[in-house]
């Protein structure tokens, strides 16, 4: 069960810009699949073989997971390295438990049921 739409509105307005401005959060960087904008939004991912696992916290009807899905493509910053990532796709929550570290405790407690999928380019 994703956020409430109007949290994620709070969240892009009032928590982005400080987690942006902190350097501590992985963000993707992705293009406005309308506008042409490049857009800077920090996330929830985990490290999976070939690439990252993105927790959908708004569910996948989010701006930014529509961009994704559109461009076939986005740009990640995490932990000071920086990669290209291609073949967004949702999976649902069996496939991702399977990738998901133990320590990934978010998802469970929100009860999120819907990831986002990308390979390193």
């Amino acid at each position: 069960m994703p956020m409430p739409r109007w949290w994620g509105q709070v969240n892009k307005r009032v928590f982005n810009p400080r987690a942006l401005a902190s350097g501590n959060w992985p963000v993707l960087t992705h293009v406005g699949r309308v506008s042409g904008a490049t857009y800077r939004t920090p996330l929830d991912v985990h490290p999976v073989e070939g690439g990252f696992l993105f927790v959908l916290v708004y569910g996948s009807r989010s701006d930014w997971v529509r961009n994704v899905l559109a461009a076939g493509r986005a740009h990640l910053r995490v932990e000071g390295r920086e990669m290209n990532l291609t073949a967004p796709r949702l999976i649902g929550l069996d496939e991702a438990k399977r990738d998901l570290p133990p320590k990934a405790l978010g998802p469970k407690m929100m009860r999120i049921t819907e990831f986002l999928r990308m390979d390193v380019a």
